[in-house]
């Protein structure tokens, strides 16, 4: 199996939306909003098995100390084989030098960024405004 990172920016929204109801993610609940947020990013990753979507990161930053990365999601058929570890190599040879790189994980993601080097941040305590339904 070939799988290819890209960060080209153009991808249909069908694809993008196929991928976030895949994981369940409720922002495929605004298709619009999320194309829009995904292309306007800092940086767009893509992760593709042939022409189909089975990956895809962005990273929202001041490019120059700070990052924060927002979205990851691999395809359920393809997780566990490294797709997420690859697309997050991809950001780190951009922000790697970063002073900070912040994320929000939970359930099996805080494991997953737990071995790609991320760590709690001290005592901080996570907070939103959240308008989704899968947390």
């Amino acid at each position: 199996m070939t799988i290819t990172i890209s960060e080209i920016r153009e991808i249909e929204l069908a694809k993008i939306i196929a991928l976030y109801k895949a994981n369940q993610w409720s922002s495929a609940d605004k298709p619009e909003e999320l194309y829009k947020a995904l292309t306007n990013s800092h940086s767009l990753v893509s992760a593709w098995h042939e022409d189909m979507l089975i990956g895809i990161g962005n990273a929202i930053s001041d490019g120059y100390l700070v990052v924060y990365y927002p979205h990851l999601l691999v395809h359920p058929d393809y997780q566990g084989k490294g797709i997420g570890k690859m697309i997050m190599n991809k950001m780190q040879e951009k922000y790697g030098h970063f002073h900070m790189q912040m994320l929000t994980a939970d359930g099996k993601a805080i494991n997953f960024y737990n071995k790609i080097g991320f760590e709690r941040a001290g005592q901080t305590q996570p907070m939103w405004i959240y308008k989704g339904d899968e947390h």
